[in-house]
């Protein structure tokens, strides 16, 4: 089962998979995680579609600067977009599996989070005050790490266990690549002297 919110690229991906595998039994499901409503509506055809599911990997997430540029963007729900996407979407999604992933056991739940995280502040959760894409992300990270180790500990006797991780650093993913080209557009548009001196060295 793959998921995602882009119709073209999922099937593009499908066939890939299916071509390099050989594997007939795939199936796509779309929905875009800055709508809570298209995650109940995910997790009810996966209910309804699937006896069982085995593993359930949250790896759907958005980096520090796109989209956006570096501004503050919400979600469809009206919260702040990276908090949304990286740790509300898969906190509801794993909550609504929980019945099926039970009657599944042995089964497991995968977080893909990250080694960037920072504090939460709970007087400006949604980062209203002062918005940092830095600081966004890497509180989004932490409260999906959190959240892992609540639900292992909920769930620990049950079978079904539940882990976070930290993928690599900086590996070339789209969303990485995305974000080095931000940066570099950003230095070249510096002053002169930055401009001087980065050409010099």
């Amino acid at each position: 089962m793959l998921h995602g919110r882009d119709e073209a690229r999922g099937q593009h991906t499908l066939e890939e998979i299916r071509g390099q595998t050989g594997n007939t039994r795939l199936s796509w499901y779309r929905a875009d995680f800055a709508a809570l409503a298209h995650v109940r509506v995910l997790s009810e055809r996966l209910v309804r579609e699937q006896e069982r599911i085995d593993v359930l990997v949250n790896n759907a997430g958005i980096g520090t600067t796109l989209p956006g540029g570096g501004a503050r963007q919400e979600s469809e729900d009206g919260y702040e977009l990276r908090f949304a996407v990286n740790y509300l979407a898969p906190f509801l999604l794993t909550r609504l599996l929980l019945p099926t992933l039970r009657q599944s056991a042995p089964a497991r739940i995968v977080n893909v989070s990250s080694a960037g995280q920072a504090p939460i502040n709970f007087r400006d959760v949604m980062l209203e005050r002062r918005y940092d894409g830095v600081q966004a992300y890497c509180q989004s990270k932490l409260a999906l790490v959190m959240f892992t180790f609540d639900l292992a500990e909920e769930l620990a006797g049950t079978g079904v266990t539940a882990n976070c991780l930290h993928p690599a650093t900086y590996m070339p993913t789209k969303m990485v690549l995305a974000e080095r080209r931000e940066q570099r557009q950003h230095h070249r548009g510096g002053s002169a002297g930055h401009r001087a001196s980065d050409h010099g060295a």
